[in-house]
């Protein structure tokens, strides 16, 4: 099939298929591994996805594993996996002075999950600039804290910046061996990475909303956007929300022998992360069935549309949430920050949230089946992971066998390209309907 005929959807899943396999062929090479070390062919490909699809779940150790160069190669493709092969395309395509032409607007618009052709090169370059600053300062703070604060050297510098990477693209890799287990008393190191995974999480639209904001002459009247308000209220709501619950369910189990402090930045710090940063401060197996139960939930709404997350996102729980207030209220409209939304982003969310349970289901089974050894919950919890982009794992990725290993990168490739591009690729141009047949209700509920 010549590439001309094929629609922007399937260029961009295309894009991200053909990444994934130069990818693997990358951290496959000899000069990628430490001295001695040797990878399977389908363990460097489930790194790949997991680096491109910016989830963070390995089946080896990531320090043990790769050498400088390979950490390098990983550092480049989870910066394309998280601000988007569209991203960096329209860079290209404007520094080489080409045009940017409806075709590519089109996949600049499925990459960014946006809904219209508008300002996509500006978002663009806002998108590339503000990743690389906010990367650049959470590199210099957490380098410099690194080498002042431990026996790292110079070598402080290139953690600082790899964490700084995986943070904000809510990647998930950790270059110190168990993420930041080290650091779960170290509330600076904390901190940073937490700023850095909110605003990668958050949405590139409501970052650029907020730059916009901060240049304004005229702050006060200046107006946001109602995916902007549903987004950043639905975002913290969930974290707040989500710490709380999680300090009420482990107050008499995990959190009975921890200072209040400890308790604190555990939940807050895991309502974060499991949002689709999947970085860890804790072994998430010391929590009890309950609340991995609750993590996975996390995971699967994921992150923010537009953003470095995956998962169902934000905005859909949010549409989803109102739609059944609404109707349980009896209001024919859906109404919102003194707004009403539109049917078809209803029938959108309706969609998307019904597909997402349906798929993390199947993969549950899937996995199920071909990894009978596990329990349930650690099934759930990898499934819930890999479609949410998170990386978080209760212990079950490296024993996972090639059937399993192939379940999880399709459910981390889905989350990572969304929902509605998959749906997309179904869709074939047909001329509208010329005839309605007649309609009849049926029994709902």
């Amino acid at each position: 099939m010549k590439l001309k005929k094929l629609t922007p959807v399937q260029l961009l899943v295309l894009i991200y298929f053909v990444a994934a396999i130069i990818s693997s062929i990358l951290l496959y090479l000899p000069i990628s591994h430490q001295p001695g070390v040797h990878i399977t062919y389908l363990d460097a490909l489930f790194t790949a996805v997991s680096a491109i699809s910016v989830t963070g779940l390995t089946v080896v150790n990531t320090a043990d594993t790769f050498s400088p160069i390979g950490i390098v190669f990983l550092m480049v493709m989870i910066q394309f996996g998280g601000i988007g092969f569209m991203t960096l395309g329209t860079f290209l395509w404007m520094a080489t002075g080409q045009r940017i032409g409806i075709q590519r607007r089109k996949m600049i618009m499925l990459d960014q999950n946006r809904s219209n052709l508008a300002g996509l090169v500006r978002l663009m370059r806002d998108i590339l600039l503000l990743s690389l600053l906010i990367e650049a300062v959470g590199a210099l703070m957490l380098g410099v804290y690194f080498y002042i604060a431990y026996p790292y050297g110079l070598n402080a510098f290139a953690y600082g910046l790899f964490s700084s990477l995986s943070a904000f693209t809510n990647a998930g890799f950790d270059i110190f061996g168990n993420s930041l287990m080290d650091f779960s008393k170290d509330y600076y190191v904390q901190m940073v990475n937490m700023v850095l995974i909110v605003a990668g999480g958050i949405g590139f639209p409501v970052l650029t909303e907020l730059k916009d904001w901060y240049f304004s002459s005229n702050r006060r009247n200046f107006r946001f956007s109602l995916f902007t308000k549903i987004t950043v209220t639905t975002y913290f709501v969930l974290l707040v929300g989500g710490a709380v619950i999680l300090g009420i369910l482990e107050s008499q189990h995990f959190y009975a022998d921890k200072s209040w402090h400890q308790g604190f930045f555990y939940s807050l710090f895991n309502s974060i992360t499991t949002r689709s940063a999947g970085l860890a401060t804790m072994d998430i197996n010391d929590y009890t069935t309950p609340t991995q139960l609750f993590l996975s939930f996390m995971m699967v709404i994921g992150a923010s549309p537009s953003s470095v997350g995956g998962g169902l996102r934000t905005t859909t729980l949010a549409v989803v949430a109102l739609a059944i207030y609404s109707y349980g209220r009896g209001y024919r409209h859906i109404r919102v920050f003194r707004r009403e939304l539109l049917e078809e982003d209803v029938r959108k969310a309706s969609v998307v949230f019904a597909t997402a349970v349906m798929l993390v289901s199947f993969a549950v089974i899937l996995l199920s089946l071909e990894q009978p050894q596990n329990r349930l919950m650690e099934t759930i919890f990898e499934a819930s992971s890999a479609f949410g982009t998170t990386g978080l794992s209760m212990g079950i990725t490296p024993d996972l066998t090639s059937a399993g290993k192939f379940t999880i990168m399709l459910m981390m490739f889905i989350g990572r390209v969304g929902i509605l591009s998959l749906l997309f690729l179904l869709r074939k141009q047909s001329p509208p309907d010329s005839y309605h047949f007649p309609r009849e209700q049926i029994i709902i509920g």
